[in-house]
């Protein structure tokens, strides 16, 4: 099981929660999830690029943030508590022009208050795009 709450989850039904939210305008699909690790890829195309034809710096943060989010909430008890992103960082390492990047969030700090998450972005040869630095709030259900 490693370090989710189930062993169960699949990314069909992760994709699910997802509908209508900014991750689905983008593209980005849950694609993996094993011992600790999620992954997701998302599209670099009309939705994701800047005006200069290259990944947009912030898709790459929105990527990150929704799988280290998504990795977050896996974690927990969602009857008791949820993860909610507290503060995000990210060094865009390599341009993408096209294709898809790849996204992979491991858990660096689980905490009853906080969580801390590393997110590689990488491209379709496995080359770093984007390293970010994600910290959850784990805050109760009741707050939400």
């Amino acid at each position: 099981m490693g370090i989710w709450r189930s062993d169960a989850v699949q990314p069909s039904a992760l994709m699910a929660l997802q509908a209508g939210t900014m991750a689905e305008h983008l593209g980005i699909e849950i694609i993996g999830i094993d011992g600790d690790a999620l992954r997701a890829r998302m599209p670099v195309d009309h939705r994701t690029l800047q005006p200069h034809g290259r990944l947009h710096g912030g898709a790459s943060v929105a990527l990150a943030e929704t799988v280290g989010s998504v990795a977050a909430n896996l974690t927990l008890d969602p009857a008791e508590s949820i993860g909610v992103g507290l503060e995000i960082n990210a060094n865009h390492v390599r341009p993408v022009k096209d294709g898809f990047v790849y996204a992979t969030a491991r858990a660096e700090a689980l905490g009853r208050t906080t969580q801390i998450w590393s997110i590689r972005i990488t491209d379709e040869h496995e080359r770093l795009v984007c390293l970010s630095r994600f910290t959850v709030a784990v805050i109760p259900v009741t707050r939400a």
